[in-house]
């Protein structure tokens, strides 16, 4: 679309979960309700149109063995966008991806920095390794490098124990997110286990991304807090995977991550009945492939969740959690239009008709 192309969207414009509008107008790359007195060039798409779905667990630039080229974070951005992901809550990479903020093509990217582990208590390669009495500084480093979030390792296997355990004293965690506060961050940690949670949670972390580790008897607290869950069920599926490979070495955490995998439905229904803000992450780089957010809303459904949240945890609810806009007046263009109603069966999701990023119909 040129500077002067007008985009006419019909059918059911689904503002949110709620509200349902007949059309709407992209104007000079952005939304409006009012019909353009003197429109030229105009396009016009019809069928169920969402705001661009947000990943909130993704990791561009993020491969196997860390850091990726370029090419290959650029391929794993496209590859997001063509599945509808248009906003993306980069959790933790050790690439330098601001080129993208340049490309009007790319889906949005809000970074939590490199992740923040343990010395020789994460995947190599992927995160600042460090100790406890370092990790204020690190805190701070990454919450001027990101775009308001910063990234723990909470927990990992400790080999010693032969388990999963915490990575870091309550002490240091408490400090290291009053830091983060303090200039204006939010913090989230990953967290399969169940002994992390209380400290992390009691320090102020503001979300825990997979908490498979999410017991009844802590379900209050997160509820109290406010503090928000990312199950990345896609991710977890691949636990007794991992449980077989390390089955001959450190049985008690293959035992452990299997127990973990089993529940996890419950676990994630049992959040969600609780009012625990419960929001859409694939885990995508690193050893997932991309492009996996409608088969997360999936899982969330196969949960129990139902389905107009599941929608919700990947559009309406993620935007306002993350602070960005949705289909609102004068908002950029970001919007996902199908040929069914998603409302009807998610696995719609899967087959987006048209997908317009800042205005342009980039499908």
């Amino acid at each position: 679309m040129n500077d002067h192309a007008v985009l006419h969207v019909k059918g059911r414009i689904l503002v949110g979960p709620e509200e349902v509008r007949d059309e709407l107008w992209v104007v000079d790359g952005r939304i409006s309700y009012d019909r353009p007195v003197a429109a030229r060039d105009v396009r016009t798409v019809s069928g169920w149109t969402l705001p661009g779905l947000v990943d909130a667990h993704c990791h561009v630039g993020l491969g196997p063995h860390g850091p990726v080229d370029q090419d290959v974070a650029e391929q794993q951005a496209l590859t997001d966008r063509e599945a509808g992901t248009l906003l993306i809550r980069d959790a933790g990479s050790p690439s330098d991806t601001r080129w993208v903020d340049d490309r009007e093509d790319l889906p949005k990217i809000i970074r939590a920095g490199r992740h923040i582990a343990r010395t020789r208590r994460y995947i190599r390669n992927f995160a600042w390794e460090i100790e406890p009495e370092d990790l204020v500084a690190y805190v701070a480093q990454e919450a001027r490098r990101g775009d308001g979030w910063v990234k723990l390792v909470g927990d990992w296997i400790d080999r010693e124990v032969g388990d999963l355990a915490p990575s870091w004293p309550r002490e240091a965690v408490q400090a290291a997110i009053a830091e983060a506060h303090r200039l204006g961050a939010r913090v989230t940690a990953h967290c399969f286990a169940e002994n992390s949670l209380q400290d992390l949670v009691e320090a102020g972390i503001d979300c825990v991304e997979h908490a498979t580790g999410l017991t009844e008897d802590l379900i209050p607290l997160f509820a109290s807090r406010g503090v928000a869950i990312v199950p990345t069920l896609v991710n977890i599926a691949t636990f007794p995977k991992l449980a077989a490979g390390g089955e001959s070495k450190f049985p008690q955490w293959s035992a452990h991550m299997r127990r973990l995998h089993e529940r996890r439905y419950d676990t994630v229904r049992g959040a969600f009945d609780a009012g625990i803000p419960v929001f859409v992450g694939t885990d995508a780089g690193g050893t997932l492939p991309h492009g996996l957010v409608a088969a997360e809303v999936a899982e969330l459904v196969t949960a129990g969740i139902p389905v107009l949240d599941a929608l919700a945890a990947t559009t309406w609810s993620a935007r306002a959690w993350l602070g960005r806009p949705g289909l609102t007046e004068g908002a950029p263009a970001d919007l996902v239009v199908y040929g069914q109603d998603p409302r009807a069966d998610v696995r719609v999701l899967a087959d987006p008709a048209h997908i317009v990023l800042n205005g342009r119909v980039v499908r």
